[in-house]
């Protein structure tokens, strides 16, 4: 979940394509009309859904429950849910994810956990997107982090950047090891 452009579609396409041929990904998109973004996963070779939400703010879990009927979950390792691009309705949802992400860019401005503190809340990690423009920006990273981890002392944090591949590999190792968990605990 993250404010519409902060980079879910981009930071989903680079993890796919990060972990083609170690995992298999599928993702259901969340969007108030169009279907571009499931368009560009599917240019990844993942199979993607689009949920047109038609004007809600959020996605909630029968929308989700509906968009899996088209997926084969069986051959999936990860399954993805882009949410619609929103820090305020999306986190009063629970869609069953094992986890959840909210990503803030850094060209929205460090102040966001304090003015959405229930995304940052509700979430399990936190990815300071667009890595790449912190330095020509006012944006203070160490203090969207501390004022995150002040809301939440249990995110996980990472700064990527999709665009140059900036902290990518850590986002790949930590879903990698995290799907192990999971797999470790139901065996």
């Amino acid at each position: 979940m993250s404010s519409p452009g902060a980079g879910k579609t981009s930071l989903l396409e680079k993890t796919i394509l990060g972990l083609k041929g170690e995992l298999r990904i599928g993702v259901v998109e969340g969007d108030i009309q169009s279907t571009y973004d499931a368009e560009r996963i599917g240019q990844t070779g993942a199979p993607a859904v689009q949920i047109k939400t038609g004007g809600a703010c959020h996605l909630d879990s029968n929308m989700v429950q509906e968009a899996l009927k088209s997926l084969d979950l069986s051959g999936l390792d990860l399954l993805f849910i882009e949410n619609v691009g929103n820090l305020v309705c999306p986190a009063s949802f629970d869609l069953g994810e094992s986890l959840r992400f909210v990503l803030l860019s850094s060209p929205e401005g460090d102040d966001k956990p304090k003015k959405y503190p229930e995304a940052f809340l509700t979430s399990h990690v936190l990815v300071l997107t667009k890595s790449d423009l912190i330095p020509r920006l006012p944006f203070d990273a160490a203090r969207a982090r501390r004022e995150a981890l002040e809301i939440n002392p249990r995110l996980d944090v990472f700064a990527v950047s999709a665009l140059t591949g900036e902290g990518m590999d850590a986002v790949e190792a930590f879903l990698v090891g995290e799907l192990e968990k999971l797999r470790s605990a139901h065996a």
